[in-house]
């Protein structure tokens, strides 16, 4: 799964430490889920997307793989 969170924390100015702590996780947390190598709980993904004011799929984009 692509997603963009990395996107949406520097259009805010915010740090990976600033996130990490708005949605209650740590900052490796915030660094696997940007690197892709981490797919959030939905609770996660509900919490980082309405701090970005965006829907979850805005910020994560689902792809099928073959």
């Amino acid at each position: 799964m692509k997603n963009k969170v990395e996107e949406y924390r520097k259009l805010l100015g915010e740090k990976q430490e600033d996130l990490a702590s708005i949605v209650g996780v740590s900052r490796q947390t915030i660094i696997s889920i940007e690197k892709g190598k981490y797919n959030p709980s939905i609770l996660l993904a509900f919490k980082i997307a309405n701090h970005f004011g965006k829907s979850i799929e805005e910020i994560f984009i689902y792809e099928e793989e073959n």
